[in-house]
């Protein structure tokens, strides 16, 4: 909940309070005093965070939901690349990585990715000089005639192709690189933040009004500033949880958050595991610790005239053998004699991502990894980065991404229009909105300051930017109390 200007008044909870009687137990005055010591503390945080991190935020959304969109609209704009008519029998995968081959000798065949139902085209991955990081040249073939249906661009783990990649690029990094990725991190930091503190700022003030029972639906008859605040209140908790969902899984991107999430992950053993691909070799099944979704492919190369190589045919078997599904993708050796790796690839639910190494010479598995067997952590990963990115349950996963991103959006316009109704009219018309009253910090008891802060400060290691920027908030919130003290005459 992107709140931009006082969620509660303070006479209205002074009222509420007067009505406590005077025999109120000391354990019942102290939580009281508490909740009086940690209100102003956050709305002032809640207030400039939300003023001067929303523009981030509101980007974020509209790129995130041209990014669901872009799911469906993907397989509208290259529907000649992706479905062929149903043929009699399907041709050796051989024959079709030999077509690619012929139509782009350019290309080093890195992955193949079978057609996983009636009518879809195989993709073969290559390896092609020029390409950014992550991107491969995905040439598309007609599995029942050998036919080259086209070549496009595509993107990371998930295929993405360009219509999506360069959307994917937007909500990054605005397509400035690693520059640019600073905008959303700190997007993302602050999210999860802004949303607590505005559900406490809610719920708080249906409390102290005695209207607990209508926190979930916004008041009628109102006009105004207020009008704005229930709307604003109401929708914002109900989109609470999805917001802290997808803050919590975009951090896994970031750079910097990103970065102390994967030593994290490391250090408690909680990373991907990964088939080894040393031929000769079991893996130990330590993760690759990579971030998955929008981060590249495996980086395996080859496969172009290799020795004594059973070929992709042999391969694909002995990996159905093992169970493996229909949705799945070939890695080539690095080298010749080395080792294929085949990965289940379906993203959507019942998530599948068991793994087996092939040894190129002989067919036979030489290691396996059971999605069932993965660290819970991992699996949690997994799921998460597929919900943030509508993999996970289809055109429904789209559909609330979507939701969230408009109810997100909504809910920002009317921070705003909150913070500008709250402006002085009578003799100043263009004045900006006020903010709630200083001295928070300077009110609060240690007991509550000293937990905030070794809170603020653990969190803001882990996640550098939210740490960076509320410093930041701090020290502009105290130049302009000094300078407006000093403008009022007081020492």
């Amino acid at each position: 909940m992107t709140a931009l200007s006082e969620v509660g008044e303070p006479e209205e909870e002074q009222a509420a309070d007067s009505g406590s009687t005077g025999g109120a137990s000391r354990a019942s005055r102290a939580s009281r005093g508490s909740r009086s010591a940690v209100k102003p503390l956050v709305l002032r945080l809640h207030f400039y965070a939300g003023l001067l991190v929303a523009p981030f935020l509101f980007v974020a959304a509209f790129s995130g939901l041209l990014y669901a969109a872009s799911v469906q609209f993907e397989k509208i704009v290259y529907e000649h690349e992706l479905r062929v008519p149903v043929g009699e029998e399907r041709l050796p995968v051989e024959e079709q990585v030999a077509a690619a081959r012929a139509a782009h000798p350019e290309g080093t065949v890195n992955g193949v990715r079978p057609g996983a139902d009636e009518g879809a085209t195989t993709r073969v991955l290559l390896d092609v000089p020029g390409l950014g990081p992550s991107h491969r040249l995905a040439v598309f073939v007609d599995p029942y005639t050998a036919e080259v249906r086209g070549a496009l661009e595509a993107y990371g783990s998930s295929g993405a192709l360009p219509v999506r990649w360069w959307v994917d690029e937007l909500h990054r990094n605005l397509h400035l690189g690693d520059f640019g990725r600073h905008y959303s991190e700190l997007a993302a930091s602050w999210l999860a933040v802004i949303v607590l503190g505005g559900v406490v700022l809610w719920i708080g003030r249906r409390r102290a009004e005695r209207r607990v029972r209508r926190t979930l639906l916004p008041e009628r008859g109102l006009r105004g500033r207020r009008a704005s605040l229930t709307w604003h209140g109401t929708v914002g908790l109900w989109i609470a949880l999805g917001l802290g969902f997808l803050s919590l899984t975009g951090l896994t991107w970031s750079q910097h958050a990103g970065a102390n999430i994967t030593e994290l992950r490391s250090a408690l053993s909680w990373e991907t595991p990964a088939v080894s691909t040393t031929a000769g070799e079991h893996a130990d099944h330590e993760g690759h610790g990579g971030h998955e979704g929008h981060e590249g492919h495996e980086g395996h190369a080859g496969g172009d005239g290799h020795a004594a190589d059973v070929g992709p045919d042999r391969v694909l078997a002995a990996a159905r053998d093992e169970g493996l599904g229909d949705e799945v993708e070939i890695i080539y050796p690095a080298e010749p004699g080395g080792v294929y790796s085949i990965k289940e690839t379906r993203s959507h639910w019942p998530v599948a991502q068991d793994a087996v190494a092939v040894d190129s010479a002989t067919g036979e598995v030489t290691d396996t990894v059971r999605f069932e067997d993965w660290p819970l952590a991992a699996k949690l990963a997994r799921w998460g980065v597929d919900a943030h990115m509508g993999l996970l349950f289809g055109l429904a996963n789209q559909i609330v991404l979507m939701a969230l991103a408009c109810a997100l959006m909504t809910v920002i316009v009317l921070g705003y229009r909150m913070w500008w109704q709250r402006r002085p009219t009578a003799a100043r018309r263009m004045a900006w909105g006020r903010p709630p009253p200083r001295g928070a910090w300077r009110r609060a008891p240690w007991a509550v300051l000293v937990p905030l802060l070794a809170l603020a400060a653990v969190v803001g290691y882990y996640v550098p930017l939210l740490g960076l920027s509320l410093l930041a908030f701090l020290a502009v919130d105290a130049a302009l109390g000094q300078f407006a003290r000093r403008g009022a005459g007081r020492p």
